[in-house]
């Protein structure tokens, strides 16, 4: 099976990737995961992008579609993949349909931006281990210190209040246009992000026709 999560910076694309890895035997594709390790690890791809993520920007169509024609292309994606912040253009998801990539289901987290802007001005990561917390939802047991590995967490810098409002936008000039474009195709099925984790979980597995 292979999906696609569509959501706001701060939906909860990312948690529940993670859930659904265990519940579908599928791999989870963060673009944004891969970016930002590659931004650590300083490759041409990173450097590439930091630019653009620093600033809330989207990053260029061909280092994003690059990345995702790696990794769907390895082993482990033979059974399906969980594709977790792309496409975020339109020009993105034409680009992977002419591609011959398969999707069976685009599920979008629906939230309030005012509820993002809170979850996200939160969200703390450990500067070494890239652990996630929130200083609410999850914060650390030792106050600014990673649980895992003991290192400083930090507020990323697309994370602030300002980078947040604009990250906002963008979704909203350019990525919002994909849900009709995949209601179009069918293939648009529209879930509550403003619950429980779990039942954000059991929502996208009865939509999708996988409940376990």
């Amino acid at each position: 099976m292979n999906l696609i999560l569509l959501g706001a910076p701060g939906a909860g694309k990312g948690t529940q990737a993670e859930l659904l890895i265990e519940k579908l035997g599928i791999p989870s594709i963060s673009t944004g995961n891969m970016l930002r390790e590659a931004i650590a690890n300083g490759t041409e791809t990173g450097l590439k992008a930091k630019s653009y993520m620093d600033n809330g920007l989207l990053v260029p169509d061909e280092v994003i579609l690059g990345i995702v024609a790696e990794r769907v292309a390895q082993p482990d994606c033979s059974r399906g993949f969980i594709l977790d912040g792309v496409p975020r253009t339109l020009a993105q998801a034409e680009a992977l349909e002419a591609k011959g990539v398969r999707i069976d289901h685009v599920v979008s987290i629906e939230i309030d931006d005012s509820v993002i802007e809170g979850r996200m001005t939160g969200r703390r990561v450990c500067t070494k281990c890239g652990a996630s917390y929130h200083v609410v939802a999850n914060p650390t047991k030792i106050e600014g210190k990673c649980d895992l590995c003991g290192s400083e967490v930090a507020i990323r810098k697309d994370d602030t209040p300002e980078t947040v409002q604009k990250r906002l936008a963008v979704y909203h000039a350019q990525t919002e246009v994909l849900k009709d474009f995949y209601a179009q195709r069918k293939l648009l099925r529209l879930v509550n992000g403003d619950q429980a984790i779990t039942k954000i979980t059991d929502e996208i597995l009865e939509v999708i026709g996988a409940r376990v």
